[in-house]
């Protein structure tokens, strides 16, 4: 199965749906399988007063409370519309995240099929009992969260009635960006193993490589932020990658898919006109009558591979040349 890669557009767009839109074009240049935002009304999601985290402080307007921050980046239920018109034509798949229940709502209306769960939500029951009765595929992040907390979490999904065939869990950490000391890829394939779960791995470091590792570790999913311009104002862009690390990154991931093979040990299509070019073969070391004695005095083992296999010397020495043989003849 291909990993399935989400270009993470998230609140990039800036509040602007023409923005929104050239992120669309950038995930499907780079290959991505799906887009994704962030659908949220202010007001269901932060208090007036709640502070931003540090992150969002060095990135945005110190002035600013999280609450004014967000309803910035608010896109409207016209806006959405738009986006999954626009995604379908780009042949796309749209993704978005619901940040509280009037989202997964209007998510749910709009047909979304695939629901993603942000980190902050994990522990939030009412929302976890809400999307789980909608029976959708789900794709859970699990920043800031303990092995106790994910299984807790998929516990009442499961039991609000969606299948556990169709959630895939996301390692996760919720520093933007991510020091590569925290990044923990262990824990990754230890949710998989422990609850018996496809796996998968949301990143916020800076490059591309721990994505690549995620892949060859057995991440089903990627999900990576992008944006236009690093440079541009809001949250989440200095930790997102521009299009061309988010194209470089599509292509090292397909090509990890491709080389990661059935994992059976066999001599490779490619490889296999090499064989008799590279082994060798006991081949005479010097000229040797009919009936001398063959030892480590007459024979050697060289190239080409084509006579008898070095793996025979032993059932070969101190037995009788049958023949006459030249130096560097094959026995």
């Amino acid at each position: 199965m291909s990993v399935f890669i989400i270009a993470e557009a998230g609140v990039n767009h800036n509040g602007s749906i023409d923005l929104a839109k050239k992120l669309v074009d950038e995930a499907c240049s780079a290959g991505a399988d799906a887009v994704k935002f962030q659908t949220f009304k202010a007001t269901n999601l932060a208090t007036k007063n709640s502070q931003k985290a540090v992150y969002q402080k060095i990135t945005t307007s110190k002035e600013e409370t999280q609450f004014d921050m967000l309803k910035k980046l608010e896109l409207n239920k016209k806006e959405h519309e738009e986006l999954i018109y626009y995604c379908k034509k780009k042949k796309i798949v749209f993704l978005s995240s619901p940040f509280d229940l009037e989202s997964i709502d209007l998510l749910n209306d709009l047909g979304l099929k695939t629901f993603k769960i942000p980190s902050g939500e994990i522990t939030n029951l009412p929302y976890l009992k809400c999307l789980g009765k909608l029976n959708k595929k789900i794709i859970l992040s699990t920043g800031m969260s303990n092995m106790g907390e994910v299984k807790n979490a998929l516990d009442v999904l499961i039991n609000s009635g969606t299948k556990k065939n169709n959630i895939i869990v996301l390692h996760a950490n919720t520093e933007y960006p991510t020091p590569m000391k925290d990044v923990n890829l262990r824990a990754m394939v230890s949710i998989g193993k422990e609850l018996d779960i496809k796996f998968g791995y949301s990143d916020h470091t800076l490059g591309i490589e721990v994505d690549i590792a995620a892949v060859a570790m057995g991440a089903t999913c990627i999900e990576k932020h992008f944006t236009l311009d690093k440079n541009m104002e809001g949250p989440d862009h200095k930790a997102s990658l521009e299009p061309d690390q988010l194209k470089e990154m599509v292509r090292a991931i397909r090509n990890i898919e491709i080389a990661l093979g059935d994992g059976v040990k066999k001599p490779s299509q490619s490889e296999i006109p090499n064989i008799d070019i590279v082994r060798k073969s006991i081949v005479a070391k010097t000229t040797i009558k009919k009936g001398d004695v063959l030892n480590e005095n007459n024979l050697t083992i060289k190239r080409p591979g084509i006579g008898l296999s070095p793996m025979r010397w032993d059932e070969i020495i101190n037995t009788k040349a049958k023949k006459d043989y030249q130096e560097d003849e094959l026995i």
